[in-house]
């Protein structure tokens, strides 16, 4: 038997619907209904947003497009009945759904963030894989200020004092901020979001919350409304969090490491490992499109001006595309592990990027591998941290994606187009701007400009 949203509603006593898609950004977009409505507004065709909505910056600002409609038309939200949660920051019973977007005959909108993914995604199916991804989110705990142009700062904790010593792995550094935590915690049990291990990283104030491994779509979801969760828990507790690639001048930056292998739907094994537990050929080539192509998709992993002041060559932020066994000095780190959970973990984005954009042009990557079997480099085997072979800014980013045409056929035409176009723009708006520190942010909630944020130099 079938689940019957309606009845999901009536039974949790819903009093109002959040009906959600991630713009290109993966800022949360779309509508807030009374439950009456909604329903009422499924029954006559759905809702509607104006396409406009995919191609809309990072700091609200829309700009003629190839791909967008002059006029402005509306296309419709579908709700993907799978994605039914609740929203347990409300007083009142809320639901939140996750929509698909279609053009007025049906058809996919095709250069939407979770279109995108989902198209990837449909040329594993048909050739009987499916990926397995596990995200790894990097975030920071700031101090709330009303002045969206002032210097982040350090919060205090439960003891008075803010951290000022780099305090990776300590486990009281964390629980200075236990009640802030136990509220996630709780907040992601609500939803189904299948968080795994909390950890304090190397900056001050700064945590890494990872996922269970899962399906890919599933896993960008989560990762999307888990930004969203925290953003909310720690205003609840007169705080901030920035899942910004580069808060802070004098603080390391924050990544959104991409764990990712590729099983067999009717083996259900996992295709990077032999029988006799040792590497496959479909390993092989998985690595090497990751190297061949990850540059060409950089700026789907780090889409603003300030990502690329993450970059710096440490293992905290490699900027090179070598690979090896256990090294985090190098873009592609292959964890130990035992042969059937043998995978790649791509360290390249930053936590500014929109999961459905990154985990996508990951595996379009790994899929282009699959289908050219090219040899990668040899593992390296020492520090990599002298290496540097990835774009250094954003232009060179957008162009090395222009020109990476194979990653076009994968993602979309379309999507390129548009993503480009917004990019580009956003690039010039920055270029506008008469400060010598003044940054682009990543979509999060102590921006009410979520546009420009300045460094705390």
């Amino acid at each position: 038997m079938g689940f019957d949203m309606k009845e999901w509603l009536v039974d949790q006593n819903i009093t109002e619907v959040e009906c959600l898609v991630s713009d290109i950004s993966g800022i949360a977009r779309g509508k807030i209904l009374p439950v009456t409505k909604f329903i009422s507004a499924q029954q006559s065709g759905g809702l509607r947003l104006p396409e406009y909505v995919f191609g809309q910056s990072v700091t609200g600002e829309y700009y003629d497009s190839e791909v967008l409609d002059e006029i402005g038309r509306d296309v419709i939200l579908r709700p993907d009945i799978s994605t039914c949660r609740l929203v347990p920051w409300y007083d009142e019973p809320t639901a939140q759904i996750i929509h698909d977007a279609v053009h007025q005959d049906g058809a996919d909108v095709t250069f939407s963030s979770r279109a995108v993914l989902k198209s990837v995604l449909a040329l594993f199916d048909e050739a009987g894989l499916e990926p397995v991804i596990a995200p790894e989110l990097e975030f920071f705990l700031v101090k709330q200020s009303s002045d969206a142009n002032a210097p982040l700062i350090t919060p205090p904790g439960r003891s008075g004092r803010a951290e000022k010593a780099r305090q990776a792995y300590g486990i009281d550094a964390v629980n200075e901020f236990d009640p802030l935590f136990e509220d996630i915690y709780d907040h992601c049990d609500v939803q189904g979001l299948d968080i795994d291990t909390l950890s304090h990283e190397a900056g001050a104030a700064q945590m890494e919350i990872n996922f269970n491994h899962g399906h890919a779509l599933d896993l960008a979801e989560q990762a999307f409304l888990f930004k969203r969760t925290v953003r909310q828990a720690a205003i609840n507790h007169h705080l901030h969090a920035t899942f910004m690639a580069k808060p802070m001048q004098e603080q390391p930056g924050s990544a959104m490491h991409v764990h990712v292998s590729v099983k067999s739907k009717e083996s259900g094994k996992n295709i990077f490992s032999n029988d006799d537990g040792s590497e496959s050929d479909d390993f092989y080539h998985s690595v090497a499109g990751m190297q061949r192509y990850l540059s060409g998709a950089m700026a789907l992993m780090a889409p603003y001006v300030n990502s690329y002041r993450r970059r710096t060559g440490t293992e905290d932020s490699p900027a090179n595309l070598a690979w090896g066994m256990d090294n985090r000095t190098v873009g592609l780190r292959v964890p130990l592990g035992d042969p059937k959970n043998r995978r790649i973990e791509n360290r390249i984005p930053g936590a500014d990027a929109n999961p459905y954009l990154a985990i996508a042009a990951t595996l379009a990557a790994v899929w282009l591998g699959l289908q050219e079997k090219r040899r990668p480099t040899r593992p390296r085997k020492v520090s990599g941290e002298d290496l540097e072979t990835l774009p250094r800014n954003l232009d060179v980013a957008l162009d090395a994606l222009e020109r990476a045409k194979p990653l076009h056929k994968v993602l979309g035409e379309d999507f390129v187009t548009l993503f480009v176009e917004v990019k580009r723009a956003e690039a010039e708006a920055f270029l506008e701007v008469i400060s010598p520190c003044l940054l682009y942010t990543s979509p999060s909630p102590r921006d009410a400009h979520e546009s420009r944020m300045p460094s705390s130099a």
